[in-house]
């Protein structure tokens, strides 16, 4: 079992940075994969960031751009995901997820979701 808590959104101008943080609460939460994911009013949930738990695959949206980037501490159980050059399509609740090595587009563990605006 793996429960996850994100934290860190707000609202920010167009431009600006936030870091969003992913507190992890697993007894092997080093052999879990981990994403970021975001969901926008009216769109589909997509993947922003993922990265395996061995570190050796990441996945990486288009619109990233190297904008976004995604970091881990295994021994605080906590991922990070920095955001800069943010732009009002960021605009979305932005999702931690966990699955046994290797993030897919259904992962078995998700956060509640912290709400990132940008405004223009």
């Amino acid at each position: 079992q793996v429960r996850l808590v994100e934290s860190g959104g707000g609202l920010v101008q167009a431009g600006g940075s936030l870091r969003l943080s992913c507190q992890a609460s697993a007894r092997t939460f080093s052999d879990y994969a981990v994403g970021w994911f975001r969901q926008a009013p009216g769109k589909e949930r997509e993947l922003v960031l993922g990265r395996s738990a061995d570190g050796l695959y990441t996945d990486v949206a288009e619109f990233v751009k190297g904008r976004f980037t995604f970091s881990r501490d295994n021994a605080k159980k906590t991922v990070y995901l920095q955001m800069n050059s943010l732009k009002p399509e960021d605009t979305a609740v932005y999702y931690c997820a966990a699955h046994w090595q290797r993030i897919n587009n259904n992962p078995d563990y998700w956060g509640q979701g912290t709400q990132v605006t940008v405004s223009s």
